[in-house]
This record gives structure tokens, C-alpha cells and sequence, in this order.
């Protein structure tokens, strides 16, 4: 069976952040914690899928989080234009993994029935659930569906041979995970079902959470799906950049083959 390249591409990060920011009942709260944010591209052959879309200047300005680049520049150096990308998976609508959805115009979205119902009912009345999401994201993401490029997953799909998709919940109501075959194995992208290798290792939940149970439980998915545990990608921890070997450009590392030796 032919596997899958995966490759994280870096685009911002956040430094002014302490532990307390990234996990419940942290006993070193005030200590320095900062967070990567990442896409992530799988590439067999001519194939490819765009994992998650960042967010753009305008979202990084109307959040005061600054990026380091936008996420059609941060794709170029792997030869990707923005027109190229046909299948885009959504883990869930935050706005730094959906506010670059509107960048490419020509994707399908693959996004979990759970998360749209979440995003667009009731529960967004709440300000402490709504603050992850931005209105014109989530808006772009009906006009993709009313414009018949968005492809509804029920708890586990298949995007294409040897990627599948697995509801979890937990950090927001649809949160879905990637499973990928590669050379190393059954390959996981956590996305924000783990922020960050401690998250789940030491079973410390991520603050900015829904369901505590539903995070927690999440946890056992991600080594049940992985063929090892080196293989679980947590979704915004800065030592995936260290543990995994840089490729193309410094802002690109190769998590395909396995950690750096």
C-alpha cells in the first residue's frame, strides 16, 4: 500500500503565554509556555491535502496575535499555490485553523456535521464559547457548502486511501483528528485534541475546552489510532519543530519519516 508524506508548515507563534494558558490545575501556572500554530500538508505523488487553513494579516490584526507569515506564502516553498489546493480537512472552526479558508477558493471542505451545528446554533449565544470563532469563517464555510464543496463526516470518514477522519470533541464540539499512513507508520494529527505533548501524556487538559470527558477520552483515541506513540502530532507544541527533522525551508519540518535521529 503507498503512504503519504506529512509535513508541518509553520506560520506564527505566541510566546507571551504561561502554562496556565495551556493546562487545567498546572501546579507551575505562571511559568513561560509559548505555542506554535500549524497547517499541515500530505503529499503522495501528484495528490495533496491541506490539513487545517491558519488564519491571514486581517485575523491576525483583529486578534493582536501576530503571524510570521500568511498561509499561501507559508505553503509556497513546498510548490503549492493557493488555486492548487482541491481537498481541505477543517479539524474544527477556530480561527486559526479556518481563517484561511477563504485563501483557497477551489478546496472541498471536509468538516465533521458536528462542528457546523456547533459553530451555527445555540451554543454560540455564550461569549466564553463563542471567543474561538469568527463569524466570517464559519461563514465561508456555509458558502462552501451552499456552493456544493463541503462534504459532511458522522464520527469516522475516509478523505482518500490511507486518510481517515475520527470525532473526538472535547476542546470544540466537532473537533476531528487525521489519521495518515506514512513510511513510519499510522500517523496522527492531534490537532487541538492535544495542543501539546503534555497534554496527553500526563492526561492535562487543554483550558479552552467543551466537554472535559469528551478531551479526556480523546486522549485514549489518539494512541489507539497511532501505530506508536512518537507518532501521535500534538497540535500547536513548538518541540514537534525540534524532535522532527526541517525540510524545504526552516519554517517546513518532515514528520513523515519519523523523528530526527
Amino acid at each position: 500500500m503507498s503512504v503519504w508524506e506529512v509535513h508541518a508548515v509553520k506560520y506564527a507563534d505566541r510566546n507571551a503565554r504561561v502554562r496556565a494558558d495551556s493546562f487545567v490545575f498546572d501546579d507551575n501556572h505562571d511559568a513561560p509556555h509559548p505555542m506554535d500554530y500549524f497547517m499541515w500538508v500530505l503529499r503522495r505523488g501528484a495528490e495533496v491535502i491541506l490539513v487545517d487553513a491558519g488564519y491571514d494579516d486581517k485575523e491576525a490584526a483583529a486578534r493582536q496575535r501576530p503571524i510570521r507569515m500568511n498561509p499561501h506564502d507559508a505553503l509556497a516553498p513546498m510548490g503549492l499555490r493557493p488555486e492548487d489546493i482541491t481537498t481541505l480537512i477543517v479539524t474544527h472552526l477556530h480561527y486559526d485553523h479556518a481563517g484561511g479558508l477563504h485563501l483557497f477558493p477551489n478546496a472541498i471542505l471536509h468538516l465533521q456535521a458536528a462542528e457546523m451545528a456547533f459553530a451555527t446554533g445555540p451554543c454560540m449565544c455564550h461569549d466564553t464559547l463563542r471567543m474561538p470563532f469568527t463569524a466570517g469563517h464559519v461563514c465561508e464555510a456555509v458558502k462552501r457548502l451552499y456552493s456544493g464543496k463541503l462534504v459532511f463526516h458522522d464520527g469516522d470518514g475516509e478523505v482518500a486511501e490511507g486518510v481517515t477522519v475520527h470525532c473526538v470533541g472535547g476542546h470544540s464540539r466537532g473537533l476531528q483528528i487525521v489519521r495518515v499512513r506514512t513510511s513510519a507508520g499510522w500517523m496522527v494529527l492531534a490537532s487541538d485534541a492535544a495542543h501539546y505533548y503534555e497534554n496527553f501524556e500526563a492526561r492535562k487538559p487543554f483550558p479552552i475546552v467543551v466537554d472535559v470527558q469528551n478531551m479526556l477520552d480523546g486522549y485514549d483515541t489518539l494512541y489507539h489510532l497511532a501505530s506508536d506513540a512518537s507518532l501521535i502530532i500534538p497540535g500547536h507544541d513548538p518541540l514537534v519543530t525540534h524532535l522532527f527533522p526541517q525540510d524545504i525551508a526552516p519554517h517546513i519540518t518532515r514528520l513523515d519519516k519519523g523523528r530526527a535521529p
